[in-house]
């Protein structure tokens, strides 16, 4: 008995029955093999399928791409590889796995080999399809824990805003972009006046609930484009791209008049609140990030000399 005739039914019997979607197409695209997997996702059985051309039959496919990466099977006669990260999925297929995963269709990985007959005068391109969305549903799951993850280390604990090392990475990069094109920048750093005090007369829980607040008041203030951060302690920073001192300063009177405007309370008692603010603008003679801030800084200290809850910008010293 041939061999070759003895294993054709075996082979039919796996193309159909394994749980990969198999179909195969000539050259004029018409479909002459079509297994289970793709009659049972497709809604389409073989004897509509076959004879018939693919994108006639399926014209919801994006003929332009797979016309162009068919062909090039035929013509290099190399096998050819497409990730669902590239395109989520030929096939629009329906998924059996919960809605919850975030993913509205099965992903696919295709693969595109050249088949040539036994008499090899006919070619036609094989493709198959694999079902990998749990695959992906667990690879976007990751990225969006690496992400929450990254995020959760530029936050401060107890505000909620950006903290420290998110502000100089921030302001490391605006300087950077001010640097090379010329661009305007400016830096604020704010201080509650006399949180000592609130620590001492009402407790550290008080003390806590006053940066939570102004935190909040602060986040409501600040433009959309500017970069609030805890900088350490009760000093807040504010990162301030594309903003000349003139803006930099309205902006702190505007911040320092909300924060003395709105009535913060902790045990059901209102809790005094004003800022001493610094402000500070990138020029030439600021060669580094780290001196705008010692800037800011200083004035800072000057808005404390002059009796707090003010904002004061930097004037180099004669």
């Amino acid at each position: 008995m041939d061999s070759h005739a003895a294993t054709t039914p075996l082979l039919n019997f796996i193309v159909d029955r394994v749980n990969i979607g198999i179909f195969v197409i000539n050259k004029e695209m018409d479909i002459i093999l079509w297994n289970h997997f793709m009659e049972t996702y497709s809604g389409t059985s073989a004897e509509e399928a076959l004879g018939q051309n693919l994108f006639k039959q399926f014209p919801e496919l994006p003929s332009a791409w797979l016309k162009r990466k068919i062909n090039s099977v035929f013509i290099l006669k190399n096998f050819a590889f497409t990730s669902w990260e590239q395109r989520p999925y030929l096939f629009k297929f329906p998924h059996n796995r919960p809605v919850t995963g975030g993913v509205d269709s099965m992903r696919q990985n295709c693969t595109f080999l050249p088949v040539i007959d036994e008499k090899n005068n006919e070619e036609y391109v094989c493709v198959t399809l694999l079902d990998v969305t749990d695959t992906s549903i667990y690879q976007n799951r990751l990225e969006e824990t690496k992400q929450q993850l990254a995020e959760a280390s530029n936050r401060d604990g107890l505000t909620g805003i950006h903290n420290r090392r998110y502000l100089e990475d921030s302001i490391l990069k605006e300087f950077a972009r001010a640097t090379r094109y010329k661009e305007a920048l400016s830096f604020i750093i704010l201080d509650i006046d006399h949180f000592k005090h609130v620590n001492d007369d009402l407790g550290h829980l008080a003390g806590d609930e006053v940066l939570r607040r102004v935190a909040e008041i602060l986040s409501a203030t600040v433009r959309d484009t500017d970069i609030l951060a805890r900088y350490g302690g009760e000093e807040f920073g504010i990162v301030c791209p594309s903003t000349r001192l003139e803006g930099a300063m309205m902006l702190a009177e505007r911040v320092r008049t909300s924060i003395a405007t709105t009535l913060i309370l902790y045990d059901e008692k209102p809790v005094p609140i004003t800022i001493s603010l610094g402000v500070a603008q990138f020029n030439n003679d600021i060669d580094s990030y780290e001196k705008l801030i010692n800037q800011a800084d200083t004035a800072l200290y000057q808005s404390k000399e002059k009796g707090r809850n003010c904002a004061t910008y930097y004037i180099k010293d004669d």
